[in-house]
């Protein structure tokens, strides 16, 4: 997210074209190839998107939204203002409302950092982290205060079964001259415990490399892992906890700080197969429905103290993806997103998303969306570049798009068809954080720059 690359420069070289098309089976349930095709002009949603008169976000007639949140103007509990950069998100329910947390994608050179406040920073060289948002029923913001400081390049995260929130660096940043000490992992934030959060603690079992999402089996405690990286191109792991852990809050920390903790449990790489056939690359599939059987390879160093965790692996030995970004629990699996492929880059096909899910029972993926390479991106009805995922109580899923031109919430139905829910009228910054509350009145969704957190609110239905 920090440094997207250009769909739109991939163009000219795209072999494939495309016809803007998302491709989508059901997202509750595939049981084979036989898919729906769906062009992204089919009459789903909401209907069309209507013009904000304060220019910030077309939203189809009847919804609303609120600030709850911007960079640089609203102020935190300490002072200082709202960070810059405000990127994955999640929302827990409270008595009289919500409580947010929302990362902030800081590097360097953002105009808000987050403040380094004395027991919650990590690495004060590191202006990144997450603050608490505290809002009411409507929305309506009440406050919001720093719970994690120090940290590099936070990205997305994922939700725990224990009211928490797992926010991941993207980054493999060493301690050098500059930061004091290494990065690229996962730490954890409480909803609403904040003292739980003092003295941050790095859960080093979760592997350093460039952390995208997580997603975590409310069942077993297993956590899913995408990572966004190439060179080679990233991996899909998986966490499997040591025996007799249970999760709770405040276990995967004392699990980190046990004796033995970097090293707790085990880190595994996802390896596909098609009958005895190994697929190489996940771009491969381009029809809905594909289902890959998976195996799991144990990484051998986690934090790469010599060698990224993906290059620890032959091509044979994993499978690969060009952009693996959103992760989401729901509906019994792990829902994963890879954003998008292109030749040149070494995928095998291009494509413009692909919305996949890991079924833990049958040890299988399944292909759910694919969209095609987009020939024009400032169009309402042509998507591309999916990020940050999540599940809609009223049926599919939301995207928040990270590509080129127009920049748009993204619905794919349980039917396959995509539409629009959303578009920044601001600019064609990225949306990121998409997440309903508890009842399903409100979504919170962030525009990544300048930076806002807006509450979305409207006639929800099945759309």
């Amino acid at each position: 997210m920090s440094a997207p690359v250009s769909r739109r420069s991939f163009l000219s070289h795209s072999a494939a074209g495309g016809l803007g098309i998302v491709l989508a089976g059901s997202v509750e349930a595939i049981a084979g190839p036989g898919a729906a095709r769906a062009a992204t002009q089919a009459p789903a949603g909401y209907g069309p998107l209507v013009p904000d008169p304060a220019g910030l976000l077309a939203l189809p007639a009847g919804f609303s939204y609120r600030i709850v949140a911007e960079a640089g103007v609203t102020s935190l509990e300490s002072g200082e203002p709202t960070p810059s950069d405000p990127d994955g998100m999640a929302c827990f329910a409270t008595r009289s409302g919500s409580t947010l947390i929302c990362n902030h994608e800081i590097i360097g050179g953002e105009p808000y950092r987050v403040p380094a406040l004395p027991g919650l920073t990590y690495d004060p060289a590191a202006g990144g982290g997450t603050t608490t948002i505290v809002t009411g029923r409507g929305g309506e913001r009440r406050g919001e205060y720093v719970s994690l400081a120090g940290t590099h390049n936070n990205c997305a995260g994922g939700l725990t079964p224990w009211d928490s929130w797992l926010t991941c660096e993207e980054t493999e940043q060493r301690a050098d001259s500059v930061y004091q000490r290494d990065h690229g992992y996962v730490f954890e934030v409480h909803a609403f415990d904040r003292r739980a959060n003092e003295g941050p603690v790095p859960l080093k079992f979760l592997g350093r490399y460039a952390h995208e999402a997580v997603a975590v089996d409310p069942r077993t405690s297993v956590i899913y892992l995408t990572e966004d990286a190439t060179a080679p191109h990233g991996l899909y792991f998986r966490w499997l906890p040591p025996k007799g852990f249970r999760g709770r809050k405040g276990a995967l920390r004392e699990l980190a700080l046990s004796s033995g903790g970097d090293t707790a449990g085990r880190l595994q790489a996802m390896t596909c197969y098609r009958g005895s056939r190994h697929i190489a690359d996940l771009s491969e599939a381009t029809a809905p429905g594909t289902r890959y059987r998976v195996r799991w390879v144990d990484v051998p160093d986690r934090d790469a103290r010599t060698v990224s965790v993906r290059a620890q692996f032959a091509d044979d030995q994993v499978t690969r993806s060009r952009k693996l970004e959103g992760a989401y629990w729901g509906d019994g699996g792990a829902y994963f997103v890879a954003s998008f492929a292109r030749a040149s880059d070494g995928s095998v096909n291009e494509h413009d998303g692909q919305v996949w899910f890991y079924d833990p029972r049958s040890q299988t993926i399944t292909l759910k969306t694919i969209f095609g390479v987009n020939p024009d991106p400032d169009q309402d009805t042509h998507f591309d570049g999916p990020d940050n995922i999540a599940l809609s109580p009223y049926g599919g899923v939301i995207l928040a798009e990270d590509g080129d031109g127009l920049s748009h919430l993204v619905g794919v139905t349980a039917r396959g068809e995509s539409y629009a829910l959303a578009r920044n009228q601001l600019n064609n910054s990225e949306f990121a954080g998409p997440m309903f509350n508890a009842d399903g009145s409100i979504m919170f969704a962030n525009i990544y720059s300048p930076g806002h957190v807006l509450a979305i609110t409207g006639p929800w239905r099945r759309p």
